[in-house]
């Protein structure tokens, strides 16, 4: 009889959330897969478990560690999954794993743990019905700035990773993009540091200085007035055009003045002049 993979969320900062179930199932697993062994060894020794033998599980080396986890679980041994913090599979490897045990007919259960995402969503104070979460964007200004473009006219509310070094070129590239929205920067969830900076993306560039930890950032959705006021702005653009402004030296007045996304404006003109 083959074993059962579990997904088990671990504490994004605060050791105090772990369940009992979380402790139980560490402890009963043949193995444990981990990306850093050496943080998974102290949250065990924190638990006091001897907990299953650990098998480093990271990026470089997802592929060939499932047909060994794989292996393991056909054998008949229960395969626990985690992360170095929150859950598995969410922005870290993992979900090859799963779908791998799904498609051979492995059960596959859940000791559901603490998230980032959507814990810096209920704390930034903006809508919470419908968002979508971006994870990690490019490390390349353009790529990011080309899936930034891509989700400005995205009603829900938007969650991001980043590093601490690319906060604000992420929210630089934000305010490009999208407009002056209102924005949340969540850092070092649960933890003694935490902190959460809330206000329009151009007030936190402003605020942030030297960012450390791990950050969430969460950007309001584009809202429906916006749409309708983007028509009303193009039209504005349009007449600094016909005065002999550059469109997109108009573009960037008119965006100066109202908030708006300066390429969004351009565009807004471009059909105004259709």
């Amino acid at each position: 009889m083959a074993g059962t993979l579990w997904l088990v969320g671990t504490p994004i900062g605060n050791l105090g959330d772990v369940s009992e179930r979380t402790t139980r199932v560490l402890g009963d697993v043949d193995v444990i897969a981990c990306e850093d062994t050496r943080r998974t060894r102290g949250l065990l020794t924190h638990l006091g478990v001897r907990g299953g033998r650990l098998i480093s599980f990271f990026e470089g080396n997802e592929r060939r560690r499932i047909r060994e986890l794989m292996d393991e679980l056909r054998s008949g041994r229960d395969v626990a999954l985690v992360s170095d913090a929150g859950m598995p599979g969410l922005s870290d490897p993992g979900y090859r794993l799963v779908t791998a045990a799904v498609e051979a007919g492995i059960e596959v259960d859940l000791v559901p743990g603490p998230s980032s995402a959507i814990s810096a969503l209920v704390l930034s104070g903006l809508p919470t019905a419908r968002f979508s979460f971006e994870g990690f964007l490019s490390r390349k200004q353009g790529e990011r700035r080309t899936r930034l473009e891509e989700v400005a006219a995205d009603p829900r509310t938007l969650i991001f990773f980043e590093s601490p070094r690319r906060v604000v070129d992420l929210l630089r590239d934000a305010l490009e993009a999208l407009g002056d929205r209102r924005a949340a920067v969540a850092r070092e969830l649960t933890k003694v540091h935490q902190e959460v900076l809330r206000g329009r993306l151009s007030e936190l560039i402003e605020r942030l200085d030297e960012v450390r930890g791990e950050v969430v950032v969460v950007v309001e959705g584009r809202r429906i007035s916006e749409a309708l006021d983007l028509e009303d702005l193009g039209d504005q653009v349009e007449a600094l055009t016909a005065e002999g402004l550059p469109r997109k030296e108009a573009a960037a007045r008119v965006a100066e003045e109202s908030g708006a996304s300066k390429r969004a404006l351009y565009e807004a003109s471009l059909r105004r002049r259709a």
